[in-house]
């Protein structure tokens, strides 16, 4: 039997304000915090994935705890993070984003049928909110 990948667990976002992205990740995209330190915020994405933020610099050293050794990592962006939402609802996120300032920056319709819309986040990601039929396996 071939060894295969299943799918992403975790992603992760360096940022340079954690108290400033904690409060967009939770209050703009309502993403529940499952962890909250100093250091890092894991957010509990859809029940499937975990989207972790770090503060930039801080991972650069490893982690080492009882359990075992995180080794060192760090990055700078800005990267960009595609989340799922269902075409029902991206009209409703639309508003959402509006209402709390954010600028949507670019719009795409997919061949398969899906849409997305992109904007930032306060560390100047590329977020896209993107409905099912731009994959062929999504």
């Amino acid at each position: 039997m071939p060894l295969t990948i299943e799918r992403i667990i975790e992603t992760a976002l360096y940022v340079s304000d954690m108290p400033r992205a904690s409060h967009f990740y939770e209050t703009v995209l309502q993403l529940p915090a499952m962890v909250a330190k100093a250091r890092f915020r894991a957010y509990n994405v859809g029940g499937q994935n975990v989207l972790l933020l770090f503060v930039k610099g801080d991972a650069q050293e490893g982690f080492r705890e009882e359990a075992g050794y995180i080794p060192p990592h760090d990055g700078s962006g800005p990267y960009h993070l595609g989340f799922a939402v269902s075409k029902a609802q991206l009209p409703q996120w639309e508003q959402r984003l509006n209402q709390h300032g954010v600028e949507i920056e670019g719009r795409m319709s997919w061949p398969r049928g899906g849409e997305s819309i992109y904007f930032r986040d306060p560390d100047g990601h590329l977020l896209e909110l993107v409905t099912p039929g731009l994959w062929e396996s999504y």
